[in-house]
């Protein structure tokens, strides 16, 4: 199993590590707003909707992009990079599945994110903090990590292989294409056929840090998601799918995850691939009282 430590930090340690030179700590909101509104004292805000991704081409940044956004923000290749954000760590799982996938060597989240930071009264300010520019070296993107759609139609009704469906019940059964709010949706609702339907928010607990390991493992494997099988996860853009991916890869060490980024934005709008709506009758549900967005 993944050294929990190595990947997940928590916020005493990020108050007792705030005026470390080696440490650069990210905050990733989806409401790209809130880090103006407050933050953690050094943090560096980063905007997933016009810098994480290429608007583009509807795409992961090109490692050029990459790294002249990090360079700019004065990170190298040897910072220790500390990511946290709104929602429960959303976009901060998202930018730590992108850094990953590039290979930076040393990425942490902080337990709990941006909620758990302010429910305890941490200090926040509102300054944006100046680093000098670096000359980051980005490394080529680390295939295993990310399902492309040709992989994921490649396994439909495969046995070694388990999709990961972590969006709320009813976006999974096709009554609602998003969660209220967000914008970026799909023609038609439902699941890919043979998905799991596995909310991401069953992994986290009120504060918005993460459930104990042991209980985790049990939420996966109660649904067939265990270490020896093939895991996909998704949801509508890639940025729920890479909290359940995080939880699996590094919480609970499972050697094959990747995040299907192109998620129900991509499948849900594609013409004649299939589609599967409403619960399977051999689905066990395993809900519990946490938010279903």
């Amino acid at each position: 199993m993944a050294n929990r430590s190595a990947v997940l930090v928590s916020t005493d340690w990020v108050a007792e590590h705030l005026e470390d030179p080696r440490l650069r700590i990210i905050e990733v909101d989806v409401d790209t707003t809130a880090y103006d509104q407050g933050h953690i004292p050094g943090a560096i805000g980063f905007n997933w909707q016009t810098q994480l991704q290429d608007p583009v081409r509807r795409d992961i940044p090109t490692g050029e992009a990459l790294a002249e956004l990090l360079s700019a923000h004065g990170i190298a290749n040897t910072h220790t990079i500390v990511l946290y954000g709104d929602n429960n760590n959303w976009f901060a799982c998202y930018a730590f599945w992108l850094l990953k996938l590039y290979d930076h060597a040393d990425v942490r989240l902080m337990d709990g994110g941006r909620k758990k930071w302010l429910l305890e009264g941490r200090p926040i300010t509102q300054e944006r903090p100046q680093y000098p520019r670096t000359s980051y070296q980005v490394r080529e993107p680390d295939s295993h990590l990310r399902a492309m759609l040709p992989q994921v139609m490649a396994s439909l009704n495969r046995p070694e292989v388990i999709l990961v469906d972590v969006r709320s019940p009813q976006e999974y059964t096709g009554e609602v294409l998003a969660p209220p709010g967000l914008m970026e949706t799909a023609q038609r609702g439902g699941h890919i056929p043979g998905a799991v339907n596995i909310p991401w928010a069953q992994a986290v607990q009120e504060d918005g840090s993460f459930k104990p390991v042991e209980v985790l493992r049990q939420l996966y494997e109660s649904h067939g998601v265990l270490p020896d099988k093939q895991v996909i996860t998704y949801c509508r853009i890639g940025e729920r799918s890479a909290h359940t991916w995080f939880v699996l890869k590094y919480l609970l060490g499972y050697p094959e995850v990747r995040n299907y980024d192109g998620s129900w934005t991509e499948w849900g709008n594609l013409v004649g691939v299939p589609i599967e709506r409403g619960v399977p009758p051999t689905e066990v549900r395993h809900e519990t009282p946490c938010p279903q967005t």
